[in-house]
C-alpha cells in the first residue's frame, strides 16, 4: 500500500500557495540578510571601571546595548575628530537637543580635558559592548571624562516588519485549510461534519434478532421495517408508506440499542449510529450543520438506517419554559433542522428510516412525535419471566456452565431485572466462580451474584459489637416473621446479619413468587406491616428503637402516600389523585411526592390518612410478634450463631409462625378509617 492509499492529501488553494511562497521568501531573506559583526560582551561594572581609569575612547548608546572603544597606545600623538559611525547607518550628527551628545570642541562643556581620540566603532579592534542599566548618571560621568558619546535613533527592522505582516495571515489560512474537508464538499468545515459511526454489512460481527430476547413484541413491530427494506415493492404496490421514524422507549438496559443494530443486521443495509448529544457543541449552528450532513450522507447510501440514541438531548419540548420561544438556542436550532429533514422540504424520496431511543418520552417535543416523523412508538419494557429465561439462555452460552443450574429458578428470582442487569448477573457469577478457583459456574454462584446485585457486596471486615449484632438479628427476624404471615406478594428466602453495601447491617431477602402487575389494597398494607416488623421487634425485645429502621419507615411512608394520593385507596378522601407524578417515566424518579395545589384542609386530611395507614401496619406487626414471641427468640438465637439462615431450615422455622387471635388483630375497617 502506497503513501497515497494511506493518507489523503489536501489540495492547497491558490491563496495558500502564494502565502507559502511568501514564507519561503521570508526564510530565504533572513538567511541572506547581512548580519552585524559579533561584538564581545563585557560586564557593565567593568565598563564603568574602564571609564574611571580613562581607558575608554568613545561610546555609542543603542536601545539594547552600549558599544564602546578603548584607547590605543597611539592616542594623544595627534588631534583628529572622527564622527561616530555604525554599519549600514548614517554618521551620528551632533544635536544640541540630544542629552547623550557632547562636543569635544566645546570648551564650556569640557573645560578640563582635551579630546584627541580617534574613534571608529566599525572596527572590531578594541571595541566591546555591554548591557546598559538605568543609570541617569552615565552622561555626567562621560562628560566629566571628556569621552565622546552619543545615542543612535532606533530604526525599523525590515525583517520584523515583513514577518509581522506575512506570518499572521499565513497561520490563519493554514488553520482554515486544516479545518476544511476536501473529500466531496470543499467548503464544509470539519466541525460541521457528522460524527455518526457507519456500520456496513460484513465489517463486524452481524447482530440479528436471534441475539435479542425478552422483547418479542418490539421485535414484531420492527420486523415490518426489515421487510420493507428488503422488499419495498410489496408495500408500495398496495400504496402503503413505511414509517419514516420509529421511537424506541423504555427503561435503561432493556436493549433499545441492541434492537436497532439487529434491524440493520437483518436488513443488510448501512447503519448510521450517533448520540444526540454529539450534535450540539460550542459553535453556534454546529448541530444543525451536522444534522444536514448526516442526512446527506444517508441519502447517498439509501436504503439505510439512522439510529439516534438518547434523543431527549436535543428533542426536549420547546414549551417547557426553559428557554424563550424563538430564541437563538443551539438545541432548538438542531431540533428544527431535524424536524425539517424528517418531514419537510428537505425530506426527499430516499429510503432513510430513523430509529431513535429515549428513556424520557414525556419530555420530547410534540412536533417530533407527530405522524410523519416518528410514526410509531415501540415500548421496550423490562422482560417478564419467559423473557428473562430467554435472555439468560443467550448469555450463559458465553460461560462454562456447571451441572444442576436451573435457569428457570434464576429467572423467577430476578423480577424487574432488565437485559443489561441479567448480563451483569451472569458475568458476576462467572467472576465468583473464577475467584473460587473453579472451571465452571454453579447455582450457588448465581444466588450469590443475585444478592450482590440486590443488597451489595458483603463487608465481613465491618465488625459489630455484641449489642448491635443482637439488635440487627432481632430486627431482621421481625421482618421475616411478619413476611411469613403477611406475604404481600412475596416469600422470605433468606435472613442474614452479614453487613452488605453502604449501610445495610443485615437484610431479609424476599423473593416474589410470580410476576405481578396489579397490587391490591390488602397487599400494600401487608408490605407496610412487613417493613415495620423490624422496628416492632426492637420495641418488643429492647423497649426502645434505633435508627436502623429509617429506610423501612421511608419506604412504608411512600407506599402509604401513593395509596392515598395516587391510587385513591382512601374512604375519607375518595377516588381522587392528588399528585402530579409524570406518566411513562422510566428513570425511577417518578416516585417523588409532587402534590398538586390542594387546600390546607385536604393536605391535612392526606397527612392524617397516611399516618393512619402506617400506624395500622405497625400495630399489626406488634400483634403478630407478640403472639410469636418464643419463636422470635428462637430464630434470633440461631441467627446469632450462624449469621445466615436460608433454604429448608428457614422454611421449617417460618412454617411455625401463627396468626394472632382475631381479637388482638386490628380490623381492616378500622385501619381504613
Amino acid at each position: 500500500m502506497g503513501i497515497k492509499d494511506k493518507f489523503q492529501l489536501l489540495p492547497i488553494p491558490p491563496v495558500g500557495s502564494l502565502l507559502l511562497a511568501s514564507a519561503g521568501v521570508v526564510v530565504l531573506a533572513s538567511m541572506l540578510w547581512p548580519r552585524s559583526p559579533k561584538i564581545p560582551l563585557k560586564p557593565y561594572s567593568q565598563f564603568l571601571d574602564q571609564v574611571e581609569q580613562d581607558q575608554v575612547s568613545c561610546v555609542r548608546v543603542e536601545p539594547n546595548r552600549i558599544i564602546y572603544q578603548l584607547k590605543s597606545p597611539l592616542d594623544g600623538l595627534g588631534t583628529a575628530e572622527v564622527p561616530l559611525t555604525q554599519p549600514n547607518t548614517s554618521p551620528l550628527e551632533p544635536k544640541s537637543t540630544n542629552p547623550f551628545y557632547s562636543s569635544p570642541n566645546n570648551p564650556t562643556e569640557t573645560p578640563d580635558h582635551q579630546v584627541t581620540n580617534r574613534c571608529d566603532l566599525t572596527q572590531l579592534d578594541g571595541v566591546f559592548s555591554t548591557v546598559p542599566l538605568n543609570d541617569p548618571e552615565l552622561p555626567k560621568i562621560l562628560r566629566q571624562r571628556g569621552i565622546l558619546f552619543g545615542a543612535v535613533q532606533p530604526e525599523g527592522n525590515f525583517m520584523m516588519t515583513l514577518l509581522a505582516w506575512v506570518v499572521p495571515p499565513l497561520i490563519l489560512v493554514l488553520a482554515m485549510q486544516f479545518l476544511l474537508y476536501r473529500n466531496e464538499d470543499r467548503h464544509s468545515l470539519a466541525f460541521s461534519k457528522s460524527k455518526a459511526k457507519v456500520y456496513v454489512e460484513g465489517e463486524e460481527a452481524r447482530i440479528t434478532f436471534n441475539d435479542v430476547a425478552g422483547a418479542e413484541e418490539a421485535k414484531t413491530e420492527l420486523v415490518e421495517i426489515v421487510e420493507f427494506l428488503k422488499n419495498p415493492e410489496r408495500f408500495s404496490k398496495i400504496g402503503a408508506r413505511i414509517p419514516k421514524g420509529v421511537l424506541l422507549v423504555g427503561p435503561p438496559g432493556t436493549g433499545k440499542t441492541l434492537l436497532a443494530k439487529a434491524v440493520a443486521g437483518e436488513a443488510g443495509v448501512t447503519f448510521f449510529s450517533i448520540s444526540a448529544s454529539e450534535f450540539v457543541e460550542l459553535f453556534v449552528g454546529t448541530g444543525a450543520a451536522r444534522v444536514r450532513d448526516l442526512f446527506e450522507q444517508a441519502k447517498k447510501q439509501a436504503p439505510c438506517i439512522i439510529f439516534i440514541d438518547e434523543l431527549d438531548a436535543i428533542g426536549k419540548s420547546r414549551s417547557g419554559g426553559n428557554s424563550l420561544s424563538g430564541s437563538n438556542d443551539e438545541r432548538e436550532q438542531t431540533l428544527n433542522q431535524l424536524l425539517t429533514e424528517m418531514d419537510g422540504f428537505n425530506a426527499g424520496d430516499a429510503t432513510v428510516i430513523v430509529l431513535a431511543a429515549t428513556n424520557r418520552p414525556e419530555t420530547l417535543d410534540p412536533a417530533l412525535l407527530r405522524p410523519g416523523r416518528f410514526d410509531r412508538q415501540v415500548l421496550v419494557d423490562r422482560p417478564d419471566l419467559a423473557g428473562r429465561l430467554a435472555i439468560l439462555e443467550i448469555y450463559v452460552k458465553k460461560i462454562q456452565l456447571g451441572e444442576g443450574v436451573n435457569l428457570k429458578d434464576l429467572a423467577t428470582q430476578t423480577p424487574g431485572f432488565a437485559g443489561a442487569d441479567l448480563a451483569n448477573l451472569v458475568n458476576e457469577a462467572a467472576l465468583l466462580a473464577a475467584r473460587n478457583q473453579r472451571d465452571y459456574v454453579t447455582q450457588r454462584d448465581f444466588k450469590e451474584a443475585i444478592e450482590r446485585v440486590i443488597a451489595g457486596l458483603e463487608k465481613k471486615s465491618r465488625v459489630l459489637s455484641d449489642r448491635e449484632k443482637k439488635v440487627v438479628a432481632y430486627h431482621e427476624v421481625g421482618h421475616a416473621l411478619i413476611g411469613a404471615v403477611m406475604p404481600g406478594g412475596g416469600k422470605v428466602s433468606k435472613i442474614s446479619i452479614v453487613p452488605r453495601g453502604l449501610s445495610a447491617l443485615g437484610y431479609t431477602l424476599k423473593m416474589p413468587t410470580e410476576d405481578r402487575f396489579l397490587m391490591s389494597e390488602t397487599e400494600f398494607r401487608e408490605q407496610i406491616a412487613m417493613l415495620l416488623g423490624g422496628r416492632a421487634a426492637e420495641e418488643i425485645i429492647f423497649g426502645s428503637v434505633t435508627n436502623g429502621a429509617s429506610d423501612d419507615l421511608q419506604r412504608a411512608t411512600d407506599i402509604a402516600e401513593r395509596m392515598v394520593s395516587t391510587y385513591g385507596m382512601s374512604k375519607v378522601l375518595g377516588p381522587l389523585a392528588y399528585d402530579k407524578r409524570q406518566q411513562n417515566n422510566f428513570l425511577g424518579n417518578g416516585g417523588e411526592n409532587l402534590r398538586r395545589m390542594v387546600s390546607e384542609e385536604t393536605a391535612k386530611a392526606i397527612d392524617e390518612e397516611v399516618k393512619q395507614i402506617v400506624q395500622g401496619g405497625y400495630e399489626q406487626a406488634l400483634a403478630i410478634l407478640n403472639h410469636n414471641r418464643e419463636l422470635l427468640e428462637k430464630i434470633s438465637q440461631n441467627l446469632l450463631e450462624s449469621e445466615v439462615i436460608e433454604g429448608e431450615e428457614l422454611q421449617e422455622l417460618l412454617d411455625q409462625v401463627q396468626s394472632p387471635d382475631p381479637s388482638l388483630r386490628p380490623q381492616l375497617s378500622e385501619l381504613r378509617g
